[in-house]
């Protein structure tokens, strides 16, 4: 987990999406943070320092000149500390300080005196944040480093629609995990996953699917993402929100994933497919709607070959079995299809907690020797982390 244990610096100003950084704070806790909150005097007027007391366990500091501990240089040990610093929400006026480099309030020099990759998450009425002023002060500070996240377009306090609104805390703790992962083990892997069940047409309005509901695959996308990998996610977009830093490539078909997945192992290390794939399609999809007779439909179907082959030797390839009986025996003989495998995930997709559509997974996890490793019921990004360190071992031992 990249926030375990990771010095955090929370700066809130005085905007009435605030309140959203209160569900930061606890998020951020969470994930296992050490926060510690920096409120300005505008800040003051929409939350309490009691308020992120209570949530991080922490002081909260709120002004450079009434120290918060008994720490020596209090005004910049904070800065001195931070590994990193999130300002949400950050208001046209925070962000004009952080450009012209002031320091006149806590929060300002704990910015301008931190080292730290700092993570800004804009909130004001769309006027002030399209005004030349603001986006030449944005300009100033993507070019000192800072990384934006957001404004997101929607209703505005003012009950105008425009750019403007704070991300949502689940976002902004997505940024947070991305920035801290840069350094991390899996740091210049480029890892693919797929993810959902494919569809293929039998006509423009019906398809041929399976039950996956992706989750096992976005599980593994954001475990690589926090390890520090780039991630390609192929999917077949089930209604999952994608990881922040994620790349996505968005299809349908199993011709449309066999492409994605190709083009994307261009520069892959590793390969992890985690999607369903359909191993029949119609043979010929119907230019318009099917109509409903007295008799009955008979499709003719033909076979979805592997993609496998074609996946240069280089990659990594991990092959998700879902089985219903006889799960190692059937998961053994997927190399038959697909060719060499590093790593076979068996899972049953029969049981009730575990497979499609669930938070859960047991799975046994296959190596080319044959040897197995048997998880018990886990979550899913557990699942992925434990499959994650078999990857690892296994780029380690490539050099």
């Amino acid at each position: 987990m990249p926030l375990k244990d990771r010095s955090v610096v929370l700066g809130v100003s005085g905007s009435i999406a605030a309140f959203k950084a209160a569900d930061l704070a606890s998020k951020l806790v969470q994930a296992g943070a050490l926060v510690d909150v920096v409120l300005t005097d505008a800040a003051q007027q929409f939350v309490t320092p009691f308020t992120f007391r209570s949530l991080t366990g922490r002081p909260v500091y709120t002004n450079m000149f009434q120290p918060a501990t008994d720490a020596g240089e209090e005004h910049v040990a904070l800065a001195r500390r931070a590994e990193l610093v999130i300002v949400a929400p950050a208001t046209a006026t925070t962000l004009a300080r952080f450009a012209y480099g002031l320091a006149d309030d806590m929060l300002s020099l704990t910015v301008l005196a931190t080292k730290a990759p700092v993570l800004v998450a804009p909130s004001m009425d769309s006027q002030m944040w399209e005004a030349a002023a603001t986006q030449a002060n944005v300009a100033t500070l993507r070019e000192r480093g800072f990384v934006f996240v957001g404004p997101e377009s929607g209703r505005l306090a003012s009950g105008h629609s425009g750019a403007g609104r704070m991300s949502e805390p689940e976002k902004v703790l997505g940024a947070a995990k991305y920035e801290l992962a840069k350094q991390g083990e899996l740091a210049g892997r480029h890892i693919v996953v797929s993810a959902g069940g494919t569809r293929e047409p039998i006509d423009p309005v019906r398809v041929i699917t399976n039950r996956s509901s992706g989750k096992m695959g976005y599980a593994l996308a954001e475990a690589a993402r926090d390890r520090g990998a780039r991630v390609t996610l192929v999917s077949t977009e089930p209604a999952l929100p994608l990881p922040y830093g994620v790349e996505l490539a968005a299809v349908e078909t199993v011709s449309q994933m066999r492409d994605a997945v190709l083009a994307a192992c261009a520069t892959a290390d590793v390969l992890i497919m985690a999607a369903a794939m359909s191993d029949y399609r119609p043979a010929e999809a119907a230019d318009q709607k099917l109509k409903k007779g007295e008799g009955g439909l008979m499709l003719a179907m033909v076979k979805n070959d592997s993609f496998f082959l074609e996946v240069p030797a280089s990659v990594v390839k991990v092959a998700f079995a879902a089985e219903t009986e006889n799960l190692i025996e059937n998961a053994m003989r997927k190399p038959e299809s697909h060719g060499p495998l590093d790593l076979i995930v068996a899972n049953d997709v029969s049981a009730s907690d575990a497979g499609f559509a669930v938070d859960t997974n047991r799975v046994v996890i296959l190596d080319a020797a044959g040897a197995k490793q048997e998880l018990p019921l886990l979550p899913k990004y557990e699942v992925a982390q434990h499959i994650l360190n078999r990857v690892q071992t296994l780029l380690q031992q490539r050099g």
